[in-house]
C-alpha cells in the first residue's frame, strides 16, 4: 500500500434519504460538524453497560481510564455495542448503508482528574483518506459542563488541516490546535447516560480537566464508509475492523466476526489512535 496525500476536506451529507435524522439535523451536521442528543439505550441497559465497562477499567487498573483503545473486535461486549442496530441506524444517515467500525475507546475522567484533552482534529492524527469518519460518543455517565463534557468548536470541520502547537500542563497528549481561541465559541456536548452525539472527524474538539466530584465516562466508536482507505501499511496493521452493516465493495477492510472472548486480561489493544 503506497502512502498518498490525505484528503482532509469535508464532504457534506446529502439530505433526503435519512430514516432517523431530520433535514434540519443533517443541515446542522453539515454546517456545525456535530448533531446531538440522540436517545439510544434505556436506563436499565445503561446500568448493564456501565457495570461491564467499569469491570474492564478495573481489570486494567490505572491504565483503564485512558487505555482501553480499539478492543471492539477483541471483546464480545464492545462488539455488541458497536454493532447495535439503534446506533447504526443513526450512523447510516450520515455515512450511508455500508458501515465500517474501525476503532473505539473508553474515556473516563475520574472526579478531580487534572488532565485536559487539548483542542484537536481527530483525522489529522489518522492515516485515513478521505476524511469521512463519524465519531459516536456514547455517554456512560451524565455529562455536562460541570464534569468536563467534551466541547466542540462549531464549523471548524470545514477549515481543513489546522496547524498544531505543543501544549503544556496536565494533558492527555501534547499537541493542540493552534489559535483555537480565535475559532469561535465552544459548545458543550451535554448528554444524559444512554444518549449519543455524532461529530465529523475534522471538527476541533477537546475537554477541560474534571474539577467536579462526578466521574465523566464515555465510549467513542469510529465509523466510516468502506470507500475510506488506510494509506499507511504500518498503521493498517493495528486496525481491526467490523463490517457492521451492508458490505465492503472495495474488499480493503478485513472484517472481524464477533469474538468469543470477553475478558480484557486475555487480550490486548492492537492500536492506539487517539483520545477525546
Amino acid at each position: 500500500m503506497l502512502a498518498t496525500p490525505l484528503d482532509l476536506s469535508f464532504k457534506p451529507v446529502i439530505s433526503g434519504h435519512q430514516k432517523h435524522l431530520t433535514s434540519e439535523q443533517v443541515t446542522q451536521y453539515n454546517e456545525l460538524g456535530f448533531v446531538q442528543p440522540h436517545d439510544i439505550f434505556s436506563a436499565a441497559e445503561m446500568a448493564e453497560i456501565r457495570t461491564y465497562l467499569d469491570k474492564l477499567m478495573s481489570d486494567l487498573g490505572e491504565q483503564g481510564n485512558y487505555g482501553i483503545n480499539c478492543y471492539q473486535a477483541r471483546l464480545s461486549g464492545l462488539w455488541d455495542i458497536a454493532t447495535d442496530s439503534r446506533i447504526l441506524d443513526h450512523v447510516q444517515d450520515i455515512v450511508g448503508p455500508n458501515i465500517i467500525c474501525w476503532a473505539s475507546a473508553i474515556l473516563s475522567k475520574k472526579p478531580h482528574d487534572p488532565k485536559k484533552v487539548p483542542w484537536h482534529q481527530d483525522a489529522s492524527f489518522w492515516k485515513l483518506s478521505p476524511a469521512r469518519t463519524v465519531t459516536v460518543w456514547l455517554a456512560i455517565d451524565d455529562v455536562d459542563e460541570d464534569n468536563s463534557a467534551m466541547m466542540f468548536l462549531p464549523g471548524t470541520h470545514k477549515m481543513g488541516d489546522i496547524p498544531v502547537q505543543e501544549t503544556g500542563g496536565e494533558s492527555v497528549f501534547h499537541q493542540e490546535t493552534a489559535g483555537a481561541d480565535k475559532l469561535g465559541d465552544p459548545v458543550f456536548n451535554s448528554l444524559k447516560a444512554g444518549q449519543i452525539s455524532m461529530h465529523a472527524d475534522m471538527l476541533v474538539h477537546g475537554s477541560h480537566a474534571n474539577n467536579s466530584a462526578r466521574r465523566r465516562c464515555g465510549l467513542t466508536l469510529r465509523y466510516c464508509p468502506p470507500e475510506v482507505s488506510i494509506v499507511d501499511e504500518n498503521w493498517a496493521q493495528g486496525v481491526e475492523a467490523i463490517i457492521c452493516r451492508g458490505e465492503d465493495p472495495t474488499g480493503a477492510w478485513n472484517h472481524h466476526p464477533r469474538p468469543e472472548n470477553n475478558d480484557i486480561t486475555k487480550t490486548n489493544s492492537p492500536h492506539v489512535v487517539g483520545n477525546n
